[in-house]
């Protein structure tokens, strides 16, 4: 993000603009829309330039810019639609400590003008750094539809009840107020004119003082693998709607950052081998969180059924009569062998695949290793790193083709996604060579198709 997004206040502060043709005009029907005063320089200036000028709008002064003119400005503007005059009056305006914007001159700008949608006192600003006006427009214009003119109206109005609302505690019963008054009570009332307005908004509020408080919930959800887009739409709603995240270590920030700005993040990682918050002060939280009536998301990457310790916390909550739901994840496995063009089964090649990880609370998990070693078995393995020459030793001990393929996905479905494909024989010393840092499953019994292909063609030749 090269330009961080603010709104600056200007009500009552000095803009000034240079210029007075085309260009001026249009950044100035823009401007127009503030409480700032508005000061044209200009030694000549359109026509309805001065008509604004004569209605109060602005002011002028018809000569060239000089120095002095920007003193105590907040904006500066430069739109002479000359590059000479422009880096003139801009070199003025830098000097004397004012942000200036050089219309069709982002390089040179210290600020940009986004595209708006106004809804006073609603305003959406879109910007995409000048990489894509054409975006921002068409953003501009699908945002103009969706929000109806009316919700500028009720802002206002609710403005000025916002203090009467302070009686109802901070955190979801306020939001849920807001919310009923926004997208229910609000417009049903604006159909009857502005005047039904006010006393809607009392009866609403006196039926939420007067509301039982609200009791806590728990929402245990699937964070997926780590791509936001692979989140489920329930996953979507419940951040949204969240009053406490408590998140494990491997949910990435792109994906926490769609939580609800007010809502507390709380970070409850575990790695394996290594530091962790105990499961018991995990399931404390998810419950005293919710005892105080707050919407809690127990965000777990992945599918929190596979290997989530999804029945631990369950039990945890039900011991508390606390009303709670799952709301299941695309798990690793299903994202990893999409990305490697396979399938988890396949006819003739596999009609089952284990889940199975590579060690659990008392260290190395111990499988079916004698089951897991015969021809076309095929096995996801989560939680491997660490584990991998136990695991491979174990196979192999129990007659496992050493010529059996591996696949290793590191980071799946992120940026930074890596997939290696090795054997069984080589799986060590593979992973170590590989100095994995991310999250990373392995497949036992499946190559990436193109890899598979490529063994194929040299047994053909063989």
């Amino acid at each position: 993000m090269k330009h961080f997004p603010i709104f600056l206040a200007v009500e009552g502060r000095h803009i000034v603009l240079s210029g007075g043709g085309d260009a001026a005009m249009a950044k100035l029907r823009l401007l127009m829309k503030t409480e700032a005063q508005l000061t044209v320089i200009a030694a000549e200036v359109a026509d309805d330039i001065r008509k604004w000028a004569a209605q109060g709008k602005l002011r002028i002064i018809e000569r060239a810019m000089e120095p002095g003119d920007t003193v105590g400005a907040a904006l500066f503007y430069a739109a002479n639609e000359d590059d000479a005059e422009d880096a003139r009056v801009s070199a003025i305006a830098h000097a004397e400590g004012v942000l200036v914007n050089i219309v069709d001159n982002l390089a040179d700008s210290q600020f940009i003008t986004p595209a708006i949608v106004d809804r006073d006192p609603v305003t959406v600003a879109i910007g995409t750094e000048g990489a894509a006006p054409v975006l921002a427009r068409a953003i501009k214009a699908d945002l103009e539809e969706r929000l109806p003119t009316s919700l500028g109206v009720l802002a206002r109005i609710g403005k000025t009840f916002r203090h009467a609302v302070d009686i109802l505690p901070m955190g979801c019963k306020r939001r849920d107020f807001w919310t009923s008054f926004y997208f229910n009570t609000g417009p049903k009332a604006l159909d009857a004119g502005e005047g039904a307005v006010i006393p809607a908004l009392e009866t609403l509020l006196d039926a939420h003082v007067m509301a039982a408080d609200k009791q806590g919930s728990v929402d245990l959800v699937g964070a997926g693998p780590g791509d936001p887009e692979l989140l489920t739409l329930k996953a979507r709603n419940a951040l949204d709607k969240a009053d406490v995240v408590i998140h494990d270590r491997l949910v990435t920030g792109e994906i926490l950052e769609l939580a609800r700005r007010e809502a507390i993040i709380i970070d409850a990682g575990k790695e394996g081998f290594g530091k962790a918050m105990q499961q018991s002060d995990i399931d404390a939280l998810i419950v005293s969180h919710a005892l105080e009536g707050h919407h809690v998301v127990r965000l777990k990457a992945g599918d929190p059924t596979v290997f989530g310790r999804l029945d631990e916390e369950i039990e945890a909550i039900e011991a508390h009569d606390i009303p709670y739901r799952v709301i299941p994840g695309i798990t690793a496995a299903s994202a990893a062998v999409a990305n490697i063009g396979q399938s988890l089964t396949k006819r003739h090649r596999n009609s089952a695949v284990r889940l199975i990880t590579g060690h659990d609370t008392k260290g190395y998990a111990d499988h079916d290793w004698k089951a897991l070693a015969a021809p076309g078995e095929v096995a996801a393995i989560y939680m491997g790193k660490k584990s991998a020459r136990f695991i491979q030793g174990r196979l192999l001990m129990h007659g496992a083709d050493p010529g059996t393929p591996v696949t290793i996905i590191e980071n799946v479905s992120r940026a930074d996604q890596r997939i290696i494909a090795t054997t069984l024989a080589e799986m060590e010393p593979t992973m170590t060579q590989a100095d994995l840092k991310g999250p990373t499953i392995t497949f036992y019994g499946l190559a990436p198709r193109d890899a598979q292909a490529h063994a194929e063609n040299l047994r053909e030749f063989a």
